[in-house]
């Protein structure tokens, strides 16, 4: 038996792994390539040779040997999905083109006072489990669904007197818990949850566009997306794909840049977003003067932060940084820790065009 090896496709080249089923033999005696480059493609041909020979489809092998008289090849086949994968991703995609509605444009008329309302459920941490048995307190994918609902008609129903012109809300922020099928965060960390990672990635989809459509009739919205530690990778593409199906819609906008620091002007307002995993508070105001370009135009300036699930309020000269609170609940490590008790909201904020922020709202569980 000869040597085994396992066949590396240099990053160079993976630009060419359409040409395992596209390119006959002449085609690669005419390709601009190293004799070496050429070989490495040349074994990856052979995955699918050798998958048609037994009638399988190559796509659906994930790896397999190739031996003849005088050398014996172990493939990985880059191409491979699971059809756990597979059906995700056409499920997902179906959605967003059978889902994606052609939004009627809503004209709004002129507002008196006018106001823009922030609505924030942040650190949601929607597949995160928490049992009453051990820490006093249930939370499901259902409770973090029902939460959200909630606190946003609460938000509204405590606005409602402010003629709102503009929604601001806050996407994000570990809306999922975990960020890998292995039930751990971006870095690695496991976590306890409830359900599986690709079924909440729907629901959160799901929740997403059930509350945007509720708050378009109201106002037109802008929709800002904060990355966020917990679900880094598919918090991305969570709220790429909600952008994808609001497409169509001209009242609401998407700012959903993997940026951590966002900015939005609103009259007078300088308003900052960020998870608050990254840059230490005192140092968001600096950033905030370097990385907008609207710093010298507004008089009220805010950056409103996450991930501590509580509260905190401090003003550095003329910028007030504030952390949000979270409704989700309390899972064994933190019990365990007793970083616990801080009260559970969804908070909003409500800004005037000129006299800046002037309400705040609690809808608290």
């Amino acid at each position: 038996m000869g040597n085994t090896y396992r066949p590396r496709l240099p990053r160079h080249l993976e630009k060419f792994d359409y040409l395992i089923k596209k390119l006959t033999e002449e085609d690669f005696k005419n390709l601009n390539l190293l004799q070496d480059e050429k070989d490495l493609l040349q074994e990856y041909r052979a995955i699918k040779d050798n998958s048609e020979e037994v009638g399988l489809n190559d796509d659906d092998v994930k790896h397999g040997w190739i031996k003849t008289e005088k050398a014996s090849l172990f493939f990985k086949n880059p191409n491979f999905k699971t059809k756990e994968k597979k059906l995700f991703e056409e499920e997902l995609l179906n959605l967003i083109s059978e889902r994606s509605p052609n939004y009627p444009i809503i004209k709004r008329e002129e507002i008196l006072e006018p106001h823009a309302l922030v609505i924030n459920p942040a650190d949601v941490h929607l597949g995160k489990l928490a049992s009453a048995f051990e820490t006093g307190d249930s939370y499901t994918v259902e409770i973090a669904v029902k939460r959200v609902k909630e606190g946003v008609s609460g938000i509204l129903n405590k606005s409602k007197g402010f003629n709102i012109e503009k929604i601001i809300f806050v996407g994000g922020n570990d809306i999922l818990h975990v960020d890998t099928p292995k039930r751990t965060t971006t870095s690695g960390t496991p976590q306890d949850t409830d359900g599986m990672w690709y079924d909440n990635f729907k629901v959160a989809m799901n929740l997403y566009i059930e509350v945007l459509e509720t708050l378009i009739p109201i106002a037109d919205v802008h929709f800002i997306y904060c990355p966020s530690n917990h679900d880094y990778t598919n918090g991305f593409f969570l709220c790429q794909a909600v952008e994808q199906y609001f497409s169509k819609n001209k009242n609401i906008t998407f700012d959903t840049s993997i940026s951590h620091r966002k900015y939005y002007k609103y009259g007078n307002n300088l308003i900052g977003f960020t998870h608050g995993d990254g840059a230490k508070p005192q140092d968001l105001p600096l950033l905030m003067a370097h990385e907008s370009k609207h710093w010298t135009e507004c008089k009220h300036k805010y950056i409103y932060s996450h991930h501590l699930h509580h509260k905190i309020s401090k003003d550095y000269m003329s910028v007030c940084v504030e952390s949000m609170r979270s409704p989700s609940g309390t899972d064994s490590w933190h019990h365990r820790q007793g970083y616990e008790h801080s009260p559970k909201a969804v908070e909003g904020f409500l800004h005037h065009k000129e006299y800046g922020q002037i309400g705040r709202f609690n809808h608290l569980f």
